[in-house]
């Protein structure tokens, strides 16, 4: 206690430079946490959307679909009896949606384009996939084996259709034929992202299926979470529930949205970079402050220990200097940091002045208002990385300090 007392006394005997010194680390700890929460926010958000539209938290495919994209891997739901309602029972799992997804060409009187035709299971969809959340519903697919459709917006313009126009849309067959099939549009899914915009055609499962030769046909079953972080968990439940001697297997929504799972990744190694600045700010600031402090009190130092103390006693006292300087700094920086958190969790940062409505990022639209999300766990882990830097850093002013020779000391001016 009495090291302890010493200590703070120490630390305040300059209070201009204690004060710079506390104020650069709280700011860095701030800007640090407040910019992880905010990526952790949008990413967040970015993911959510992207499980919808695409493969879902968890999808289920066969053989090696999730990389090749091969259409031929499909596989019938219906031969598998009840284990779409299986899935949906197990605890954690909000909704299951089965899709096909079969490359073909579409074809108006003047026009001729491209396209993926997608298909879907329209009552479980509609409240789920982001790509529908905008379309009236009136202008929703109601059926499984209808011929209404929802046409990209940018394949609508090509094609030179309006809603209520019927097109042709033409696969390749199980036997290597040409099979068409006669869709009249519906509504029209404007994405913001150019490759769904410019080639999705959405029908109902059962329609495009048919094309297939087998009407129960699909290549993915995906599966959206209560929660993600439930993933882990899951992930082996729902491989026990699939047949055995199968080649079906489920996999996380990383591996099937490499794409967006990668951008995110080197995101977050940017934010390494950040770190390594914080790191640096904070060992200046902390060697600093104390190697001053410590060529200042030199003949004090000779005094103390020509009185009795240790140099270990002196080695303490420095490094408990440091410690409280590194706990006044985290405390405030904490503060700072939830209130920079809190900001971006209720206003965040509106970015629609200087972008367009919407971006694409890793295959994902991109929210021009970007929101922040506390991650607590990560402010605490920083936090310490923080503290226990202040008293490494102070490792060298306090070796000094310990090396001091008494007689040395007390002639110093």
């Amino acid at each position: 206690m009495e090291t302890l007392t010493l200590a703070w006394r120490n630390v305040w005997r300059n209070r201009r430079r204690t004060l710079i010194t506390i104020v650069a680390m709280s700011f860095s700890l701030m800007l640090v946490q407040a910019f992880h929460n905010l990526s952790f926010g949008v990413y967040a958000q970015m993911v959510d959307s992207g499980v919808r539209s695409g493969s879902g938290h968890i999808a289920i495919y066969r053989g090696d679909y999730v990389n090749s994209r091969d259409d031929r891997l499909f596989w019938n739901l219906k031969k598998m009896g009840v284990l779409e309602q299986r899935i949906a029972q197990l605890n954690g799992i909000k909704a299951v949606l089965p899709r096909l997804y079969l490359p073909g060409l579409a074809q108006s009187s003047r026009e001729s384009r491209g396209i993926m035709l997608t298909g879907i299971d329209p009552v479980a969809e509609n409240a789920i996939n982001p790509l529908l959340k905008n379309i009236n519903a009136p202008a929703l697919i109601k059926t499984l084996d209808g011929r209404d459709a929802l046409v990209g917006s940018r394949l609508l313009t090509e094609l030179k259709l309006k809603i209520g126009n019927k097109f042709v849309v033409t696969t390749q067959g199980p036997e290597g034929q040409l099979v068409s099939e006669l869709l009249r549009i519906r509504g029209v899914v404007k994405s913001g992202i150019r490759e769904v915009d410019n080639s999705l055609v959405m029908v109902g499962r059962q329609r495009a299926a048919a094309m297939t030769g087998q009407p129960e046909a699909i290549h993915e079953l995906a599966i959206i979470l209560d929660n993600p972080d439930l993933e882990k968990k899951l992930i082996p439940l729902i491989s026990e529930l699939l047949p055995a001697g199968s080649d079906l297997k489920a996999v996380s929504w990383e591996q099937s949205m490499a794409n967006l799972a990668n951008a995110i990744k080197l995101d977050y190694a940017s934010q390494k970079f950040i770190f390594l600045i914080i790191v640096l700010i904070v060992t200046i600031g902390v060697v600093n402050t104390l190697l001053m402090s410590v060529m200042e009190r030199i003949r004090e130092f000779g005094v103390i220990l020509a009185i009795g103390a240790t140099p270990g006693r002196l080695r303490a006292t420095v490094m408990t200097e440091a410690f409280l300087l590194g706990s006044v700094s985290m405390l405030f920086g904490n503060i700072l940091g939830a209130l920079a958190t809190w900001y971006l969790v209720e206003i965040g940062i509106d970015l629609r002045d200087f972008i367009p409505e919407t971006m694409e990022f890793g295959g994902v639209v991109f929210n021009p208002v970007m929101r922040a999300a506390w991650d607590t766990a990560y402010m605490l882990q920083i936090s310490l990385y923080v503290l226990l830097l202040s008293v490494v850093a102070s490792l060298y002013p306090a070796a000094k300090a310990a090396r001091i020779a008494p007689a040395v000391a007390m002639r110093h001016h």
